[in-house]
């Protein structure tokens, strides 16, 4: 009778393990020169049309698709 208890505790524990983000230990599936190229080509062609400083929006959006394919940049 208190299996029902400690089943349904145990099914909460493994839906929280498996939600939280993958271990940093990861590697990328691609280097880092050829991950995000369509991000990458907007922000090189910003920068050089306008300064790095002018560009930050893209800088920032080339960052977090590199963190989204597993660099910590």
């Amino acid at each position: 009778m208190g299996n029902t208890a400690s089943g349904a505790t145990e099914a909460s524990n493994l839906t929280e393990k498996t939600e939280q983000a993958p271990p940093a230990d990861t590697k990328p599936k691609k280097k880092i020169c050829c991950a995000c190229p369509d991000t990458k080509k907007l922000r090189d062609e910003c920068i050089v049309q306008h300064g790095e400083d002018a560009c930050g929006k893209w800088i920032e959006a080339h960052r977090q698709c590199l963190r989204a394919e597993g660099f910590n940049v």
